[in-house]
């Protein structure tokens, strides 16, 4: 998944995998749902907008070092509880970005190519829509590229323009492999214990503008760093 894009951007036809990159895709779906299976879960929920059935459609904002389990989390948690809530996922418009796309599509979420760089303005839009059919979304706020637990602006412009509230979303594994990567990507190890932690949400007003938009876009990464057990 992949930051939230700015308003501006040219019109670019996203890349989509070839068979090898198809074929890739059904092995990391294979292997991350036969991980899971393995993992001892705990869930500590202090958004204040999924309990008690709470059905509006929400902003889950997650790590880009822990994409590992983002679609798991959705189905244990919010899906389990609310079989009929559909999730949109914000992926990069490259050809890696194909193949995690079809990744998205198998555990039954709908990729919106674009990033920062490529199809932003498109990507926008799109997500806008989704959100307005009822589609919670999930955007990862430092990526593609970083820094890593840096919140860009985008998923505050995203929060204005849809009126859905942001909630915070991050899981600590008691065993896990880190890779040599910009953000030290998290993959659990089997059997590890899985805590994840949802924080309040965050609302932001849609007059907000310059010095307001980053109070929120510092509020939000303060909540998201709460909530960051590395």
């Amino acid at each position: 998944m992949a930051a939230a894009p700015p308003l501006v951007s040219g019109v670019v036809v996203p890349k989509q995998p070839k068979w090898h990159g198809r074929l890739a895709a059904r092995l990391i779906w294979l292997a991350t749902n036969s991980m899971a299976a393995t993992l001892r879960w705990h869930w500590v929920d202090n958004s204040g907008v999924l309990e008690n059935g709470g059905k509006e459609p929400v902003i889950f904002c997650l790590w880009h070092n822990r994409l590992a389990l983002s679609l798991i989390l959705f189905r244990r948690y919010v899906q389990a509880r609310q079989p009929h809530r559909r999730m949109a996922a914000l992926v990069s418009a490259s050809r890696d970005g194909g193949m995690l796309a079809r990744v998205l599509e198998l555990f039954g979420v709908d990729p919106v190519r674009g990033s920062s760089s490529r199809r932003g303005s498109q990507a926008l839009r799109e997500l806008v829509s989704a959100a307005g059919q009822g589609r919670d979304l999930a955007i990862t706020p430092d990526g593609p590229r970083g820094p890593c637990y840096v919140v860009q602006e985008g998923i505050i412009s995203l929060a204005q323009l849809t009126g859905r509230p942001i909630v915070p979303a991050c899981f600590e594994l008691s065993w896990k492999w880190r890779v040599k990567s910009w953000d030290r990507f998290q993959v659990p190890v089997p059997f590890a214990r899985c805590t994840v932690h949802l924080g309040p949400a965050l609302t932001v007003p849609r007059e907000a503008e310059g010095p307001a938009r980053e109070v929120c876009r510092r509020e939000l990464e303060q909540r998201m760093m709460a909530i960051t057990f590395d």
